[in-house]
């Protein structure tokens, strides 16, 4: 939950050519820093990616196979799953298979990314957080601080 910016990608080259995407694909793809919003509304996880060159949405439930069409518009088979602390996403397609999993260490979302031989790994850092100010019935100022993923937390202001 929350969104998060790329800031290191190491082998991406090797893992999309090893995937089979096109030059001209692998080329945008390779230039491009895109940011992932991953937000969740009761059973149903959403995965937004967002670059210069192309934005996807994803939804899904844990552990239900889905239809997905990845950004270079290959059209596979999808599950993501929670595995102890981490996401893994399998895509399967022409009977080949690929997997990303999604780790939080140390606040940075760590993605490596398997096809065959080739594995990329990348590494996201998580954007800030809006403070948002507001005033109760009684006029005295708080603030509202998300400081974890699932936890929200009301301090008057004069504690901060």
């Amino acid at each position: 939950m929350g969104t998060w910016k790329l800031v290191n990608s190491r082998n991406f080259d090797g893992y999309v050519k090893s995937v089979g995407v096109g030059f001209a694909t692998k080329q945008a793809a390779s230039m491009t820093k895109p940011t992932t919003v991953i937000e969740v509304n009761g059973d149903t996880i959403t995965i937004k990616t967002q670059s210069i060159s192309k934005n996807r949405e994803v939804s899904f439930e844990l552990g239900v196979n889905f239809n997905e069409t990845t950004a270079d518009d290959r059209k596979v088979k999808s599950i993501l799953m929670l595995d102890g602390g981490e996401f893994v996403h399998r895509l399967k397609w022409d009977g080949q298979e690929t997997t990303l999993v999604q780790e939080i260490v140390d606040e940075i979302l760590i993605l490596p990314l398997t096809h065959s031989s080739a594995v990329c790994n990348r590494t996201y850092e998580e954007e800030a957080r809006p403070v948002h100010s507001f005033t109760d019935c009684s006029s005295a100022s708080w603030l509202l601080m998300d400081s974890a993923p699932d936890c929200l937390i009301f301090l008057p202001w004069h504690f901060i």
